[in-house]
């Protein structure tokens, strides 16, 4: 699993990000993905994404590997996932 966040102020580079990422994973925030994906097509993934940020000189696009006890460990609060359940996990400070 891969996060993927975007900052991006250029509406048309931004808007074609958001394309790409739509294709590939689940809109989890406004601008954050998780793509549920092979490494190989990270790899394609990322290119495809490099290339929209060629010539951009501001914004930035940032991946993070999440491994499987990573995913369990996830806690969200304040909404339900996409399937309308609501996570249980439960985070003890």
């Amino acid at each position: 699993m891969y996060l993927i966040s975007y900052d991006i102020d250029n509406d048309k580079v931004r808007n074609r990000i958001a394309k790409t990422l739509e294709d590939h994973g689940k809109r989890v925030q406004y601008s954050v993905f998780e793509c549920d994906i092979t490494f190989k097509q990270y790899c394609e993934l990322y290119k495809k994404l490099a290339d929209h940020m060629s010539g951009e000189v501001e914004g930035s696009i940032r991946f993070y590997f999440l491994c499987g006890s990573c995913i369990e460990k996830a806690v969200v609060l304040g909404c339900k996932t996409e399937d309308n359940e609501v996570r249980d996990n439960v985070l003890i400070v």
